[in-house]
């Protein structure tokens, strides 16, 4: 996903962008952004729901049987979409985003990014699956810099990891992210690192 020497290289860029702001940047990159394992019980259940219909025009099956026959399909249905390429195929687009967006909250608050010393704290956050990039801003910056100017990053990030340029589309989000931050946060004479400066992949 990431090689060794691309964790050096971003490493790098967000140790040179947090030198130039109070700010802290935090990267968190999921392969996926939920199991999303109670998908495959959904569609097994409306399988299961839709199967009496025909089997009542067709059949002389008592309400028993077909009660049984919808317990069937519903296991078979089940287990046969739970394979996790099967199951991810099955969710809907705006369910990936909402739990790309949840995910992205918890690894907000989790990081620590609402406690530093100026709420100044920034998370890239991206879900690989999904395709999906976020960035969470504290009350302390957020309230300085227009959202357009963060979603312009996002934008980039999600091009690049949708071409298979995850690494590069980073190292130019932590760059263009930095720049916000030290425009808005420029750093203090009192500054302390206080949030690691790595890729924390999930």
């Amino acid at each position: 996903m990431i090689s060794a020497e691309d964790h050096a290289r971003l490493t790098g860029a967000i140790r040179e962008a947090e030198s130039h702001t109070a700010g802290e940047i935090v990267v968190v990159v999921a392969e996926q952004a939920s199991n999303y394992r109670s998908i495959p019980v959904v569609w097994a259940l409306l399988g299961a729901l839709l199967t009496p219909w025909p089997l009542i025009w067709i059949t002389n099956l008592s309400a028993a049987r077909i009660f049984s026959v919808q317990l069937v399909v519903a296991f078979l249905l089940s287990l046969f979409l739970s394979w996790p390429s099967r199951r991810f195929s099955l969710v809907p687009r705006f369910i990936k985003r909402t739990r790309a967006r949840e995910a992205a909250a918890r690894e907000f608050i989790g990081r620590g990014l609402t406690r530093t010393r100026g709420r100044t704290g920034v998370l890239i956050y991206v879900a690989l699956a999904e395709h999906h990039a976020e960035i969470i801003a504290d009350t302390g910056i957020a309230d300085r810099v227009e959202a357009r100017a963060w979603q312009e990053i996002i934008d980039a990030l999600t091009t690049a990891i949708k071409n298979g340029r995850i690494s590069d589309g980073l190292f130019e989000a932590i760059q263009r992210a930095g720049a916000l931050l030290a425009q808005h946060a420029p750093p203090q004479a009192d500054d302390v690192d206080e949030l690691p400066n790595k890729v924390i992949v999930l």
